[in-house]
């Protein structure tokens, strides 16, 4: 199977980044844009995992989770992978509260659980909200939504997501935790 952790946005915070990028879709040659459906933050990327290391790999990231509180986060400025001259990954930024301890955490317990093919790349929070085949100059396409900052929100959950691939990816939920309440001593 494959799988990663993420934070999925409210779908209010989710509207207002699909209006701001409203009149851009289409209009990038090359650029592929996914579905709103599959929009969500990863926190860690673990490959391929085999059916039998699930059990233990759902133990070990809702003991991960349960140690972080809620994050309070937004959603500001664009940009992309890996760089807006030569880009691969057009993404939205995120703000707020850090997420990388949490994100350390759950490439963690996935490699204690025997996920072997745990993403090691610095955490960069993002949202994924297009993608080249190959390198596009999308320094326009940035720029003009350079202004851009959306409202507050709080992640109060974590998912791990069984990702399907092909030529319509789609997305299943495995299992979810919550997040330590905010402001806990």
């Amino acid at each position: 199977m494959r799988l990663f952790a993420a934070v999925v946005p409210p779908d209010a915070v989710l509207d207002e980044l699909s209006r701001a990028i409203a009149p851009h879709v289409g209009q990038v040659p090359g650029l592929r844009w996914p579905d709103r459906a599959t929009w969500h933050i990863t926190l860690a990327f673990y490959g391929e995992v085999p059916e039998r290391a699930l059990p233990d790999l759902e133990v070990r990231l809702a003991r991960a989770v349960r140690r972080h509180t809620a994050l309070d986060l937004a959603f500001a400025g664009f940009g992309a992978f890996s760089s807006a001259r030569r880009a691969r990954v057009f993404w939205a930024g995120v703000t707020g509260d850090s997420m990388t301890g949490l994100a350390d955490s759950l490439r963690a317990g996935g490699r204690r659980a025997g996920a072997t093919h745990t993403d090691e790349k610095r955490f960069h929070p993002h949202l994924t909200l297009g993608r080249a085949k190959t390198d596009t100059d999308l320094r326009p396409l940035v720029e003009s939504l350079s202004g851009f900052t959306g409202s507050p929100w709080r992640a109060e959950h974590v998912r791990l997501v069984r990702s399907f691939t092909g030529p319509q990816v789609r997305y299943e939920s495995l299992a979810e935790w919550a997040l330590a309440p905010a402001g806990r001593d």
